[in-house]
């Protein structure tokens, strides 16, 4: 099962939030959402700053991001390939 890497998305800065084995990237994109979910409960001023959660695996490749404000724009959670 691959591992795969959150970061918290300011602007240009990415901040690290860890790592997890999960099965696929179906599962790795729900926990971002949750992730996503929870900060913005947690840090509401981040949602002012377009911030989001980006999933990416071992290389650094961008797998998904979604942003923090569910109200933003692009919305539409994409997954990469």
């Amino acid at each position: 099962m691959p591992c795969y890497y959150f970061d918290l998305v300011i602007g240009e800065e990415y901040k690290n939030q860890g790592g997890i084995i999960l099965e696929d990237i179906d599962l790795a994109s729900d926990r971002a959402d949750q992730l996503a979910s929870e900060l913005s409960l947690v840090r509401p001023e981040l949602k002012a700053k377009d911030c989001a959660v980006r999933v990416t695996d071992g290389d650094n490749k961008e797998l998904y991001r979604t942003p923090l404000d569910p109200s933003a724009k692009w919305k539409a959670s994409r997954r990469l390939r």
